[in-house]
């Protein structure tokens, strides 16, 4: 089958998709969720494959970890979709409704985008995630997933494809792009006559040529370069036990921090029990010179590390002056996506909250809950970091979009 095939496809569903009552949506979801569970080992043995791939070809361990399937992971991907089926419909809701001094009635009325095209890499979950979502908020789905997960892309989307179709949902509602050939996805990015908007999730390589490169509509997915900042009054031991969590708990996410800031005026008796602990969970430690001479063995950081984005067991360190520049640094380094600050005082965390520019800012808490999951919307299809309708972890309702409804009884504009 051709891409363009695929779009008129997607095209087609989507239109049936966007009469589908709730609770037929639902079935469709319910039944997707049982049939990964059914077909567990179908899933794992194409996994398999894609792990000794992934292994030959030297990826390195906290992105062969984002691959890796396995039962529990697999029984979580059902439930998150079980999840979503358990959400709001947000179709055909409306949203405000006004009267006009001329009697003209105006309604706001919640519609699907259409057709969602997802480019990505590695995480086979984003295939199922994704679906799910679609499918909820009536949009058709064309998946084209990195090449290193591609055995496992295909199982996943004909376990849902089938199951989908077979409880209600439209053909071409759920399509996984099946070869690895760069000119499928270059043809995904052009297709505005079938597909209404594309979502790339994956490195800055990928998210900086699908920008650059598509005719699509783009809601850009961001990078992590996720911070945690230390304040002088911070409880220590709760500290700690956030940034290596934050850090440590899977490295290879975007929602993982990278960077921690420290106030000065703590430095001397935090960062050397920090450090040994970081250390100790196989953590290496870049850091700025006052970190250094706090801590001789730490690497030197450069201009460069400030920026990076690692999906590794590394994290950068700063010492700060103050909390003005924290804010200044996250706001010029950072990515916008999930910083994080620990203090006790009320007043700082609310100022570090409004002032810092990101999709999703904490108090006392560590970066790893920006997750659709952990937001209570069952899943996510990625997480924006631009500053359109959708910020933060995109799910059901940021799929969709509005139309008018004018109600009128002969009106004619004078």
């Amino acid at each position: 089958m051709t891409m363009i095939d695929m779009g008129k496809r997607a095209k087609a569903a989507s239109v049936e998709l966007a009469k589908l009552p709730t609770n037929v949506k639902n079935n469709v979801l319910l039944a997707m969720a049982q049939a990964l569970e059914q077909d567990i080992d179908e899933i794992l043995t194409a996994n398999k494959k894609d792990i000794e791939s992934a292994k030959v070809n030297g990826v390195k361990d906290a992105l062969l970890d984002r691959l890796v399937l396995n039962k529990s992971r697999i029984e979580k991907m059902a439930q998150c979709i079980r999840e979503v089926s358990e959400l709001p419909d947000p179709i055909g809701q409306i949203i405000k409704t006004w009267v006009r001094p001329n009697g003209l009635i105006i309604s706001q009325l919640r519609v699907p985008l259409g057709v969602v095209g997802m480019i990505y890499e590695s995480r086979p979950d984003v295939t199922s995630d994704s679906s799910a979502i679609c499918i909820k908020s009536g949009n058709a789905v064309i998946l084209r997933g990195g090449s290193d997960a591609i055995n496992t892309n295909i199982a996943v989307g004909k376990v849902l494809d089938k199951a989908s179709t077979a409880a209600g949902a439209p053909q071409g509602s759920i399509q996984v792009v099946e070869t690895i050939n760069r000119s499928a996805v270059q043809e995904l990015m052009r297709m505005r006559d079938y597909v209404d908007v594309l979502i790339p999730r994956g490195g800055a390589d990928l998210i900086k040529s699908v920008v650059e490169i598509a005719r699509v509509p783009v809601i850009e997915t961001g990078i992590g370069n996720c911070h945690i900042y230390v304040e002088e009054d911070a409880d220590i031991e709760a500290a700690m036990k956030i940034v290596i969590n934050a850090k440590c708990q899977r490295p290879g996410t975007c929602n993982a921090a990278e960077k921690l800031l420290v106030h000065q005026n703590i430095a001397e008796s935090f960062l050397p029990k920090m450090i040994k602990k970081l250390k100790e969970a196989g953590v290496e430690v870049r850091g700025c010179d006052k970190t250094r001479r706090i801590f001789p063995s730490v690497k030197a950081a450069t201009d460069k590390d400030w920026f990076e984005e690692y999906l590794d067991l590394i994290i950068g360190i700063k010492v700060v002056n103050d909390l003005v520049e924290a804010i200044s640094h996250i706001n010029k380094f950072g990515s916008k996506h999930s910083d994080a600050i620990l203090t006790a005082d009320f007043n700082k965390a609310l100022r570090f909250m409004k002032e810092v520019d990101s999709a999703a800012v904490y108090w006392n808490a560590s970066t790893r809950f920006t997750d659709g999951n952990q937001y209570g919307f069952g899943a996510e299809i990625g997480i924006s970091t631009q500053k359109i309708h959708a910020r933060g972890p995109m799910s059901v309702e940021h799929l969709t979009t509005t139309k008018y409804l004018v109600l009128g009884r002969g009106h004619i504009r004078e």
